[in-house]
Formats: C-alpha cells, structure tokens, sequence
C-alpha cells in the first residue's frame, strides 16, 4: 500500500583500529628520532666549527699580513730619505744584523734625527734622537723617544732583519750581503726581511715580507772624488 512506511534498520558497523594506527610515538620511535636530530645537531655544530676556523684563519692571514706591510713601509720611508746629520756625521751611523741607526728628517720639521731601528725580542722600535739646539751640533747619547714600529716579530737568530750592499750589487741572487762589521761608507741598498705571527700556537703560519730600500742621498758620495 502506499500509505506503508518501510522500516529502515541500522545495521551496527564494529570499526576497530589496531596498535599501527594509534596517534602518537612509540619509546623506539622516539629514541629514533632523538638520535637523528642528535646526528644532525653535531653535523651542524662541526660545520659552524669549520666555517668559524677558516673565517678566522683568513681573519688573522689579513691582521699578520697588513702588520707586515705597515712595518716595513715604515722603516722603508724612513731609510730612503737618509742625510748628512746635523753634526755632520754621514748618514749611516751603524748597520747591524738586528740594528740601524741613520739620520733623517723623519717628521719632516727641517732637523734631521737620528733614528735608531732596532729588534727587541718580537718587537722593532725605533729610538729618535734631536741634535743640541746650540753650536756646534750634536746628538746625546741614547734614544730620546722610542716608537714603536712592529710587533709579534719571530724572526729566527739566523735570519737577520737587515741586509746590506754595495753599490755593486745588481740584483743577482748570487751576490751575498756585505759581511759584518759592516764598513757603513760602502752601503748603498738595504734588504729588510720581516717574519710575523698573530699566534705562533695556531694557523696560520709566519707572514713574510722582504723588500729593498735604495738611501737615494747616498748616491751624491759615490760622486766624490
């Protein structure tokens, strides 16, 4: 009949879930996972470790190497402008392995100094010394101010900061330094080798700089007769 209603029946359904589908980790699971992360966080850290070393490396390659550089520029343009003293001493007053003295307007105030360039332990100073306001002129002995001029120097017994030449010397390898004592009357041209080291205890290793210094006012005595 139309008018009957059909009756609907729900048929219950068992749904069941088993220990696969659970929400959440299992203790294996979780030491798994914290040993992964583990792993990860020290290939981190030893990564981070690396990259700290070379930037430091290249860091203190740049501090040693400009700590050279401003040293030796600053004995080199001291020495290039050597003079008559105003004693009247030649220019040269001692070359020595680890010591110079020569004079020079180094300040540029129309008095020539003396300076005295020397190594003490590891570090180069340089003693300036003024002549005597009155005459005759003349220099007191001992070094009146001390500046300093480079430092962490590691330059071995056996390797000198000065060399020195004649007016001989062409640049061929084979031609050896004056030997000592150096007779100063023959100097012409002055090797200076520098070695420094930031930290002689790590990388990276000793900076090395050479270069020659020609004393152009010494040339005027080759030309008297």
């Amino acid at each position: 009949m139309l008018g009957d209603k059909k009756k609907l029946s729900i048929v219950p359904v068992d749904i069941q879930v088993n220990s696969a589908g659970r929400l959440g980790l299992t203790l294996i699971e979780t030491l798994v996972a914290i040993a992964i992360f583990a792993i990860g966080l020290e290939g981190f850290t030893l990564l981070f470790i690396n990259a700290w070393r070379n930037n430091s490396y290249t860091l203190e390659m740049g501090q040693s190497s400009m700590a050279v550089s401003r040293g030796v520029n600053v004995i080199t343009g001291y020495l290039r402008s050597v003079r008559q003293g105003d004693n009247g001493a030649y220019p040269v007053e001692l070359a020595d392995g680890n010591e110079l003295s020569v004079y020079s307007d180094y300040d540029r105030d129309g008095i020539t100094e003396r300076l005295h360039i020397y190594k003490s332990s590891s570090d180069i100073l340089m003693g300036v010394t003024n002549p005597t306001e009155t005459m005759p002129k003349s220099y007191p002995d001992g070094d009146q101010e001390v500046l300093m001029i480079a430092t962490r120097i590691v330059n071995l017994e056996s390797e000198p900061l000065f060399y020195y030449y004649d007016k001989e010397y062409a640049g061929a390898s084979s031609q050896l330094p004056l030997t000592a004592p150096v007779n100063v009357s023959r100097v012409r041209l002055i090797k200076i080798h520098l070695k420094i080291n930031i930290d002689p205890n790590r990388a990276p290793d000793n900076i090395e700089l050479r270069t020659f210094v020609e004393m152009r006012n010494l040339n005027d005595y080759d030309r008297i007769k």
